[in-house]
């Protein structure tokens, strides 16, 4: 095995070991960049002789790689949009700060949708990030790099973002574990925001047990983030010992098993891995999630709404693109906006200020906060019967670059991880099989707020029963 085909476990034990250094790791995982990231396209940048003299300084560190909205003080981040053209960030998001202390080298910054709006990757103004598994498909979004990265062994671990579904989706597209934290349990401090009451940082890895390490090391209470509780962090990993389905009440939400333009082949495998839990000892129990309907709905009210007010920092002003045609203040915002910012980000912004326009804000945007409480309810009543709830993470696997060129199409990607976001509540995509073409496709487990210790325990149970998931990669 090469080094840069371990995930963060085993490479923790080769350090210990000594059977390699940092040195090599990372020099492995640069080599595997220049074979294959021509194809692939998972990275924006990659600080080779800074990563080598971090490892070179911390001699048992691990290489992770970063999407681009993740501060690392001298190094780009540029969120995948030609308005941060340039813009080197001057301090560490707190995430960065944790992984430094607990061991952790943040080594290259992988492609992402423009400020994360998107579901697969296309929507980056900086470069096209294919999926490993096949070439001509997306890797998902909008933690697509992220995703391609970790599914095609040119990192040992990724971050993502999740605000609607961009670490779950693209882990199912490119066969990883990714996992969304609840809301809270990771600092945003230092992440750029798009959303900023469901923006949330997550582990993208090769295994659980690789997600619940990387988990562990960036989790915690910041005083930076009031979102962020002071209780402490569970040992994840050590928790996961003896981890069983064995009398799991395992729910199936109906109505995400009646929904429309369900690939059939995810269907197929969405079945089989319900059999498997069945197998492995859990009880099924069909619960309902009334609400499911409106989530589509709420969540492009309350995300654009967010994002409009959010993204109203970048002008041109300060930092960033700044256009040259400007002949006044006025104008340089304008087009400093209209140049930098590309058509999917420019479409959520004009959403999101129409729903929060006077007269259209209790209509639009109070409204969709009411609905939103009423689909954490459902979760809250369905988790009163049951420990986790397994269901499908996509509606299709991975398609091709340029299919979906509708926007309301491409929406539809996010159909099965938007109520999970909408109510806080932590969710994880684990590899189950792929399809009669060789496509990766994953389910999702969805626990209650701050029950990540159950949900790691109930993803490492079922992916003990399900086996390594293999698919042929064309890289």
């Amino acid at each position: 095995m090469e080094l840069y085909e371990l995930g963060i476990k085993a490479a923790q034990e080769g350090l210990s070991k000594g059977e390699f250094t940092s040195m090599e790791l990372v020099e492995s995982i640069i080599s595997r960049v220049h074979a294959v990231d021509g194809k692939v396209g998972a990275y924006l940048t990659f600080d080779e002789e800074g990563a080598l003299e971090l490892a070179k300084a911390n001699p048992g560190a691990v290489p992770i790689a970063i999407k681009d909205l993740i501060n690392v003080s001298g190094q780009p981040c540029t969120c995948g949009s030609k308005i941060l053209k340039g813009y080197v960030s001057p301090y560490d998001a707190t995430v960065v700060k944790n992984l430094k202390s607990n061991g952790f080298i943040p080594a290259g910054r992988v492609n992402m949708d423009e400020f994360a709006m998107g579901s697969s990757t296309e929507n980056s103004a900086l470069g096209v990030t294919r999926n490993p598994y096949a070439l001509d498909r997306v890797p998902g979004g909008s933690s697509g790099g992220s995703a391609a990265a970790v599914g095609g062994d040119l990192c040992i671990a990724a971050l993502g973002t999740d605000t609607g579904g961009s670490i779950r989706q693209p882990a199912s597209f490119c066969n990883c574990v990714g996992v969304k934290p609840s809301y809270g349990r990771v600092s945003r401090f230092g992440v750029t925001a798009f959303a900023s009451s469901l923006d949330q940082v997550g582990p993208m890895t090769k295994s659980v047990e690789d997600a619940a390490i990387l988990l562990k090391a960036i989790a915690g209470h910041d005083d930076m983030d009031g979102t962020t509780p002071l209780d402490a962090v569970p040992d994840y990993p050590a928790l996961l010992e003896g981890a069983t389905l064995k009398g799991v009440k395992i729910g199936l939400p109906k109505e995400y098993f009646e929904v429309s333009g369900f690939d059939p082949e995810v269907k197929r495998i969405t079945e089989e891995a319900i059999r498997r839990c069945e197998a492995a000892g859990a009880e099924l129990v069909e619960v309902s999630l009334p609400h499911t309907e409106y989530a589509m709905a709420v969540y492009y009210i309350i995300a654009p709404a967010e994002a409009s007010a959010n993204l109203a920092r970048f002008d041109g002003v300060r930092y960033g693109h700044r256009s040259d045609k400007a002949v006044d203040v006025m104008s340089l915002y304008m087009k400093s906006r209209a140049e930098g910012f590309g058509p999917e980000v420019k479409r959520r912004i004009i959403m999101g200020t129409y729903v929060l326009s006077s007269g259209y804000y209790d209509a639009y945007y109070g409204r969709a906060q009411k609905v939103r409480t009423l689909i954490k309810r459902d979760f809250d009543e369905a988790f009163a019967k049951v420990d986790a709830l397994l269901t499908p993470c996509s509606p299709t696997p991975a398609f091709r670059h340029g299919e979906l060129q509708d926007p309301l199409t491409m929406y539809l990607n996010d159909l099965f991880t938007i109520p999970s976001a909408l109510a806080g509540v932590c969710a994880a995509s684990v590899p189950s099989g792929a399809t009669s073409a060789g496509l990766p496709v994953g389910v999702q487990f969805i626990c209650g707020g701050f029950e990540e210790t159950r949900l790691l325990k109930v993803c490492k149970a079922f992916e003990e029963a399900t086996g390594r998931v293999s698919p042929r990669r064309e890289v």
